[in-house]
């Protein structure tokens, strides 16, 4: 799906995203792209881009994501977004695009169709990271691998994605314990 560059990647998503009405997505590594901002999802996309394509047109992909975002504000849709609360400290780009991200994600988690959880870093966990995953309604997740994406289907296989997603979401914090964590991670970067 890359191999014509990170653009047409992004565009080829675009009706799941359209047609989804219940997103579930878990990132151990960084923000979830429709919570990313400009600056973040550009410094995301150079990393993938140097990894795993020769194609460089990360800044046509750039802005592909940043129009799907609209899908946050339109029509009858539920946004569920966990992360592990290392990814508010991943340290990726510069300080300045990293307190922008966070300062973003106080202002999109207050959207009352989005919910977003941290999943605390603390001793005595039942369940350690997972790869990140996104579960669009019931019918698909997509897992994003170090060297491409995996499209899962099969319903017994979404139904375990689904479990380590209520798992992970029971670990997380919400509302002003989740502001707390993303505060006292720009409080480190000011």
């Amino acid at each position: 799906m890359e191999h014509a560059g990170l653009r047409r990647a992004q565009e080829a998503v675009l009706p799941l995203f359209e047609r989804t009405r219940w997103f579930r997505a878990y990132s151990s590594w960084f923000v979830p792209g429709l919570l990313q901002t400009y600056g973040y999802t550009e410094d995301v996309l150079r990393a993938v881009q140097r990894r795993r394509v020769t194609v460089d047109d990360v800044a046509d992909a750039v802005a592909v994501r940043m129009d799907r975002q609209r899908v946050l504000y339109e029509g009858q849709r539920r946004f569920a977004f966990l992360v592990e609360e290392s990814v508010l400290r991943n340290g990726l780009g510069s300080a300045d695009t990293q307190t922008e991200q966070l300062e973003h994600l106080i202002t999109v988690s207050a959207l009352p169709n989005v919910s977003v959880g941290v999943v605390p870093t603390r001793l005595g966990r039942t369940r350690m990271p997972v790869e990140g995953f996104w579960i669009f309604d019931t019918s698909q997740v997509n897992v994003e691998l170090v060297s491409g994406h995996l499209t899962i289907t099969q319903p017994s296989e979404i139904a375990m994605y689904a479990d380590t997603f209520t798992t992970m979401a029971d670990m997380a914090v919400y509302g002003a314990k989740a502001r707390a964590l993303i505060t006292k991670a720009l409080d480190l970067l000011l």
